[in-house]
């Protein structure tokens, strides 16, 4: 048996799962969900979306939610 990791199976990479959370309420001044920080127009393509991008995406929720009036969100 080789000891070359390029020779080992390679593992199905997992698909970046969804970062919803069930609270789909849309903030009208950013046009940012409430509940999980993406567009519309992310939520309605996410099935479609690469990985790649929806990695991307990820990286960016956790800046976004200061974008949105803190009295219209609940606890961190």
């Amino acid at each position: 048996m080789s000891s070359n990791p390029s020779d080992l199976p390679r593992q199905p990479q997992r698909p970046v799962a969804t970062p919803c959370v069930k609270v789909c309420i849309v903030d009208g001044p950013t046009g940012l969900c409430l509940g999980c920080y993406r567009t519309l127009q992310e939520i309605g393509g996410w099935s479609a979306l690469s990985d790649e991008r929806r990695a991307e995406i990820m990286t960016q929720l956790s800046s976004r939610r200061s974008r949105i009036d803190p009295a219209k969100l609940g606890p961190v």
